[in-house]
């Protein structure tokens, strides 16, 4: 990409300087939502911090909570994924952070 710097005025008048497109800032993520909160009998909404393999799917590669927007979940479940991964890992059952290296 080779770049003139043509003398003269300011402007996009033919000074010679070639423009870029915008490129897109972010990734695209198109996975489908996984859904951790279920349903009991009685209408209520729970999520279990003793079901491990559906809540390492709410956790990033570094250990870190998905935000609503990647896990697809309301505010209130988003509230309960939370305390359910808290509580995971208070009783070991979940890491804080992922090994290093």
């Amino acid at each position: 990409m080779a770049r003139q710097f043509g003398g003269g005025g300011g402007g996009n008048g033919g000074s010679g300087r070639e423009r870029r497109e915008k490129a897109e800032k972010f990734q695209t993520f198109n996975r489908p939502k996984v859904k951790v909160a279920k349903t009991s009998a009685d209408g209520t909404i729970f999520i279990d911090y003793k079901d491990t393999e559906s809540l390492k799917k709410m956790i990033s590669g570094n250990g870190k909570i998905l935000s609503r927007k990647r896990t697809g979940a309301s505010a209130m479940e988003q509230r309960m994924l939370a305390k359910a991964i808290k509580r995971a890992r208070y009783l070991s059952l979940l890491p804080y952070v992922t090994a290093a290296g």
